[in-house]
């Protein structure tokens, strides 16, 4: 049990690792998922299913192909595969946080996996992906030869700025911001920004907060 934090020492954690216990011992924990993804380049949100305003879907094999050939050209970052608990999967909020949602195919009569059985799933077509040949999709060629894609981090600061510039201008109602700002996140995760096209959108909304409080400045 992960939450206890003598795990990596526990026998039963051991014996199941099966030969494993350097990757058990190595294993780190978070108190939060935002902690948890500092430093990663790019987040996939395990999930069995499209949400309307949730990131873009991709099958489990097509993201390992993505994040295979991101780490062979670039290097640039972790890349994360975010599980849900075995009783409840990912909430909303959890899945907000990744640029990607990612699904296992499987029988539309047994769709639900447990949770052991989706990590070994990844965990094997990550593998795959990286032994082999990754086929290049057109948003990968993007970065071939530029600069890489905005961190998961660098994507929620720009997120928090963008609410204060549209509630200074009353754009964004404050009493339920949730689904614009959710459209936005599948809006911008399809995007896949630069550092450098997230630094412009915060230079945007800074200038939209400090042009407000300028001209509530001049009233007074």
């Amino acid at each position: 049990n992960p939450r206890q934090s003598d795990y990596r020492q526990q026998a039963e954690a051991i014996a199941l690792a099966t030969g494993g216990a350097d990757v058990l011992t190595a294993s780190q924990d978070f108190g939060t998922l935002a902690d948890a993804l500092s430093g990663v380049a790019t987040a996939y949100a395990m999930t069995g299913y499209d949400r309307q305003f949730g990131p873009p879907l991709l099958d489990v094999r097509s993201a390992a192909l993505q994040s295979a050939h991101a780490l062979s050209e670039r290097g640039v970052g972790d890349i994360a595969f975010v599980f849900g608990t075995e009783r409840d999967g990912l909430r909303n909020e959890d899945v907000e946080r990744c640029q990607f949602s990612c699904a296992i195919p499987a029988s539309a009569e047994f769709s639900s996996l447990n949770l052991a059985q989706a990590v070994q799933i990844a965990a094997y077509e990550c593998q795959l992906a990286l032994r082999g040949e990754p086929v290049v999709h057109a948003e990968q060629i993007r970065f071939a030869e530029t600069e890489p894609p905005a961190s998961v981090n660098a994507l929620e600061g720009l997120y928090i700025h963008l609410e204060q510039a549209m509630l200074a201008i009353g754009y964004l109602d404050a009493s339920e911001p949730k689904r614009l700002m959710a459209r936005l996140r599948r809006l911008f995760n399809r995007a896949r920004l630069t550092q450098t096209e997230l630094d412009v959108l915060r230079g945007i909304c800074a200038a939209i907060i400090q042009s407000r409080s300028d001209r509530i400045g001049r009233k007074r």
